[in-house]
């Protein structure tokens, strides 16, 4: 994985600590494993993640499987929303090409704080309009900083070296949003790049390679990577920060081993930001504020800033949703709009929508305009008697 980052001042004191796990995986067109706890360091028991990023390439791309996974949820993203939703990650964004997927999750905490602005694909296969090679990007704003995530399959074989640096050129000049206000990718503040980069190594023979491998001698061997020697040349490349590679080539593996002759890398870097945006657009009132009869009256207050829609919306979610759409009851914000004072709004859920259970909920405000969370409640509970009155005014069905 590759990282850019233009600094910027921050205008508050405050400072908060990200700890993004960061996957990338060539998966050859096999279908999700039983379990990936290792990969998603699931076992680590001090280790506090806030986001996951995830990047697949070569997901099976078949007519019938592409049809089905347009219809229906792919296999692969289904099965990180079954893993990571107990776990309070909820998929926030994807974008898909062919083979190539790029996936972002994260905690409901950092919802408000997280703005998609758009998603890309760059086709760089068959003269670039084929899609088993090329790029994906989500592009977002975390906590008031420009993020770029870039998920790419690059040509492969020893010899396409150039090839692969003129796809690298084009899949960022496709990146850039020309007439809108986000700035070009090389603006951003960061830039991650990662996936299936396919450089090889330079001038070693194999017996050499294979014997480096066995001594854990990796330094020697990088070297030689064709990236880290393109970096030397390319101010662009420059630009970019890659970590040590403190593992074996892998390139080529027998499929379903660690015999050579299914890349796969992951990283876990931490990303420490001076928010430039540290309070919600949306506040969600506390549990102890809400009342309940025959509809749940629910309060909250908007920034100053903050310009609603006729088409914002407030869904009522089950702690560990899988994603933002997977909610139990919703209410268009305008419409069932009760009470609006200078700073505080009042909406209603019917309480027949609300489904009788113990289960922690959520409420989240969905803005329209910047297609994202722009406000989270604290996780509570229902009380079931609640329930009691609307349950008491149902009469005995009539029998035969």
């Amino acid at each position: 994985m590759m990282a850019a980052v233009n600094q910027r001042k921050p205008s508050g004191p405050k400072r908060t600590k990200l700890s993004i796990h960061v996957v990338t995986w060539n998966v050859a067109a096999a279908a999700p494993p039983k379990d990936l706890s290792d990969l998603l360091l699931l076992n680590n028991q001090n280790l506090n993640l806030d986001m996951y990023i995830i990047g697949l390439q070569e997901m099976n791309s078949g007519i019938i499987s592409l049809l089905s996974d347009t219809a229906f949820e792919d296999p692969w993203s289904s099965f990180f929303m079954d893993v990571l939703s107990p776990l309070n990650f909820i998929k926030i964004s994807h974008v898909r090409m062919q083979g190539l997927l790029l996936l972002l999750f994260a905690k409901y905490q950092h919802l408000p704080f997280i703005q998609i602005l758009s998603t890309k694909s760059t086709p760089t296969g068959l003269y670039g309009y084929w899609g088993n090679k090329g790029g994906v990007n989500i592009c977002l704003k975390l906590y008031g900083y420009y993020v770029s995530i870039i998920n790419c399959h690059l040509p492969p074989h020893l010899y396409n070296n150039d090839q692969r640096l003129e796809h690298f050129d084009r899949i960022l000049e496709t990146q850039n949003f020309e007439g809108s206000a986000i700035p070009n990718v090389l603006d951003h503040d960061l830039i991650l790049w990662f996936g299936d980069m396919n450089f090889r190594i330079e001038d070693f023979g194999l017996h050499f390679v294979r014997e480096s491998i066995t001594n854990k001698n990796f330094s020697q061997l990088w070297e030689k990577d064709q990236l880290r020697i393109a970096k030397r040349d390319d101010p662009l490349l420059r630009e970019f920060q890659e970590g040590p590679l403190l593992f074996p080539p892998t390139y080529k593996f027998d499929k379903k081993s660690n015999n050579y002759d299914t890349r796969s890398r992951t990283s876990g870097p931490q990303l420490e930001l001076n928010p430039l945006m540290s309070v919600p657009l949306i506040t969600m009132m506390p549990e102890s504020l809400w009342t309940m009869e025959n509809d749940m009256l629910i309060s909250y207050s908007s920034s100053p800033d903050f310009l609603s829609s006729c088409w914002d919306w407030i869904g009522l979610y089950k702690v560990g949703m899988r994603h933002i759409y997977d909610y139990v009851s919703y209410v268009w914000a305008g419409d069932n709009q009760v009470s609006m004072s200078d700073n505080l709004n009042q909406v209603y859920i019917n309480i027949n929508d609300i489904p009788k259970t113990e289960d922690e909920f959520l409420l989240c405000y969905y803005s329209n305009s910047r297609n994202s969370v722009v406000g989270i409640s604290k996780p509570f509970k229902i009380p079931l008697r609640f329930f009691l009155k609307d349950n008491s005014l149902d009469e005995d069905e009539p029998r035969i």
